[in-house]
């Protein structure tokens, strides 16, 4: 996903569009949650001005990320719409212009950081495996142990319970009316 300034500047095309598998599996490296990333397809096209060179593409690929409730292997689905501009007028970009307005390094274009930046992004916080035989299996029952959904009659009584401290506090109340 790298371009020299050369290439871009000499297409003769106002748009060129570019479609790629890219290999993202480093980024396992820097996010202790992430357990695996499938390779990223790459949609999308560059639109060239005198100035600027703007690219608008689609990531799609697949997180695999532990469950929050099990932590077994649950994967996730991503896409993400990025739109990353380059100066390629040779002028240095300026901390008054936009924060997606960068410059190439060394007359390259190189996207590949900027897809790794909104992939880190857009990693969920939490995600529950929705497979029902986790929830029949891990979610119900365990070693001595097993879930009731059933509310029984005991804790209705404790809840409902006075506490025998305020016994007396509850007789002012019912005088009062």
């Amino acid at each position: 996903m790298r371009w020299t300034i050369q290439q871009l500047l000499t297409s003769r095309q106002d748009t060129i569009p570019f479609e790629k598998d890219v290999n993202v599996s480093e980024l396992v490296e820097r996010d202790q949650e992430l357990r695996d990333i499938s390779p990223v397809h790459i949609k999308g096209f560059v639109q060239i001005t005198s100035q600027y060179a703007t690219f608008q593409f689609t990531a799609t690929g697949t997180f695999v990320l532990p469950c929050a409730r099990t932590l077994v292997d649950t994967t996730s689905p991503f896409e993400i719409d990025i739109i990353e501009r380059f100066r390629i007028d040779g002028l240095p970009v300026t901390d008054d212009e936009d924060e997606t307005l960068h410059e190439p390094e060394n007359g390259y274009v190189d996207l590949l950081p900027y897809i790794k930046e909104n992939i880190l992004l857009v990693i969920p916080i939490r995600v529950i495996n929705e497979d029902e035989d986790l929830k029949k299996d891990g979610l119900t029952s365990g070693n001595g142990w097993e879930l009731s959904e059933k509310q029984s009659q005991e804790n209705d009584d404790d809840q409902n319970a006075i506490d025998p401290r305020l016994k007396d506090l509850a007789k002012y109340f019912q005088n009062d009316q």
